[in-house]
């Protein structure tokens, strides 16, 4: 049976804390900030725990 590789760009994108929490940073900070207000912008900066419902699809790309 082949090795069970981890998707190396998931790796990038996703941290896994000490309780096995994922996180990663919030989306819609990219591009098109000019039109956002300053107040959304600071809101998004920062780590959120991801969804339950992705949790599962997650590990299996991380290999745990």
């Amino acid at each position: 049976m082949p090795k069970m590789k981890p998707h190396s760009g998931m790796g990038k994108r996703v941290k896994m804390t000490g309780k096995g929490k994922i996180v990663s940073e919030q989306a819609g900070k990219r591009h098109l900030l000019e039109g956002k207000a300053s107040t959304r912008t600071r809101r998004l900066t920062g780590t959120v725990e991801l969804a339950k419902a992705e949790t599962k699809r997650i590990k299996k790309l991380l290999g745990r």
